[in-house]
């Protein structure tokens, strides 16, 4: 039996599709939304189309951004011969905030997984090699989470960056193993930034 109208039902169906929103927490959501002035409704629907719309790869990175090129590709005060490859826009972010990174970044959008069916092809890695062999790089540092899916990405970046002679080195531990980047504070960031080691 359903105890709400079909469009309340059908919010609260969206919004438990999000990552990490449940049943209830969805139920929440869309009770605080329909209980929000019209205004702030049509707000939050105009953020979420133009974000959808505008926002797109730099090409440099692969981060997300609503130009071209991003603000830290862009920057002159960012080391372009020190790259490191993360997982996705979030951890990058999470490296931000701790404001010693001065290098740039590549973002893979993903994780090698062959459980998942995730291949080499499926994510940005010859996009990072072609940015390996057009620009002068000197060090690579892999920042992909210390999961299974992120160490077998390292070692193969790894194996695949080497024979070019290019520094590879792996962030340091103190990021617990199974631990997303993003949930993670500065303090260990910088610890595993600072003892990274090379593969």
């Amino acid at each position: 039996m359903e105890y709400y109208s079909s469009h309340i039902n059908k919010l609260i169906e969206q919004l438990s599709r999000l990552p990490g929103i449940g049943a209830k927490s969805a139920q929440r959501l869309a009770f605080h939304i329909m209980g929000m002035p019209k205004d702030q409704v049509s707000d939050l629907i105009g953020a979420i189309g133009n974000a959808r719309e505008k926002v797109r790869y730099c090409k440099n990175c692969f981060t997300l951004t609503d130009e071209e090129i991003c603000p830290i590709c862009r920057s002159d005060k960012r080391d372009k011969s020190t790259i490191m490859v993360v997982e996705n826009t979030r951890d990058l972010a999470a490296y931000e905030k701790t404001g010693r990174y001065e290098g740039v970044y590549h973002v893979l959008h993903g994780a090698i997984s062959p459980m998942l069916g995730i291949g080499p092809d499926d994510i940005k890695l010859k996009e990072l090699m072609q940015r390996l062999q057009t620009q002068d790089v000197k060090e690579v540092i892999i920042a992909t989470n210390s999961s299974l899916e992120g160490e077998t990405t390292a070692m193969y970046i790894s194996k695949l960056i080497k024979p070019s002679g290019i520094k590879v080195s792996r962030i340091a531990s103190g990021v617990p193993v199974g631990g997303d980047l993003e949930y993670i504070d500065e303090v260990t960031l910088l610890r595993a930034l600072d003892g990274r080691t090379e593969l």
